[in-house]
């Protein structure tokens, strides 16, 4: 089975209806797509009363991607609030645990920053993190360069596979060191997973000005029929070796990622089931 959907469902407009409000966007996002990633927990570790929101204002057999806490990746900035990595790691994993329950939790992502190299310091953070979350689904996207050298590549993959980890395959800007190769490789039988950022290289290398202006320009992109043909075949290879196969587009600042999502959807010639009964066809005028 294939899931596509999008990061967050907050900056989506070609996805609400036109009376819908901002307590309505969850509910009207799920009437297009069966999968969201929740970037929320990254900045802060959620409160159970949020997660429980979440899961009543979603389909039955809809399942959120959850992005790890920022401490929990090393992005975090400054004194931490736990009083250790365990701790924070446990605090993560109650916020979480009524996903998981509910069913409706498909995975972990841990997505490490540019300067997460592939060293053995950082192997041993990765089977620290590994024990951390024993039990649960996690997908590991680096973003340095090193962990797919020609003679580090196949060690990268099978430690991935060795640990149960899936491997979060990436489509982006290719700018050096900070960038990683699309590698449609799955280190899982059940899970793959497939994360679309654009392919905005200037915007990708000319970090100018506040972060929250240069993320902006860093995801503004508009996929092209051609490319989204490439995908297409990305996806077909994970699919050939993994059950389920999790897509999800992460070029929000235009407004383009639900159009690419449908469009990603209609090539592929998928019709998902068991959405919300809102569903309308964006493409379709009213």
């Amino acid at each position: 089975m294939i899931h596509i959907g999008l990061t967050g469902w907050g900056d989506h407009p070609d996805v609400y209806q036109s009376s819908s409000n901002t307590k309505e966007k969850l509910k009207d996002y799920s009437s297009h797509f069966p999968i969201v990633e929740l970037d929320a927990s990254f900045y802060a570790i959620q409160p159970e009363r949020n997660i429980r929101k979440w899961i009543n204002e979603t389909p039955t057999a809809f399942q959120f991607v959850v992005k790890a806490y920022q401490g929990m990746t090393g992005h975090l900035r400054g004194k931490s609030h736990y009083a250790s990595a365990e701790e924070m790691f446990e605090q993560f994993k109650l916020s979480i645990d009524p996903l998981l329950e509910a069913g409706k939790l498909a995975m972990i992502l841990m997505q490490f920053p540019p300067w997460f190299d592939c060293t053995k310091e950082n192997v041993d953070e990765l089977r620290f993190i590994r024990r951390q979350l024993e039990g649960y689904d996690v997908a590991i996207e680096f973003r340095h360069q090193s962990w797919y050298k020609e003679d580090i590549r196949e060690k990268t993959l099978a430690f991935l596979s060795g640990n149960n980890f899936i491997h979060a395959v990436a489509d982006e800007p290719q700018d050096g060191e900070g960038s990683v190769p699309l590698v449609a490789i799955s280190t899982t039988k059940d899970k793959a997973f497939l994360r679309l950022h654009g392919r905005n290289v200037n915007g990708w290398r000319n970090r100018t000005g506040d972060n929250e202006a240069w993320r902006k320009v860093r995801y503004l992109y508009n996929y092209s029929d051609e490319e989204l043909q490439e995908i297409k075949s990305a996806i077909t290879q994970l699919h050939s070796t993994t059950e389920q196969v999790y897509v999800i587009f992460n070029n929000n600042s235009g407004g383009h990622a639900a159009e690419n999502a449908k469009r990603l959807q209609k090539m592929m010639g998928i019709d998902f089931v068991a959405l919300a009964p809102k569903q309308l066809d964006i493409f379709e005028e009213e």
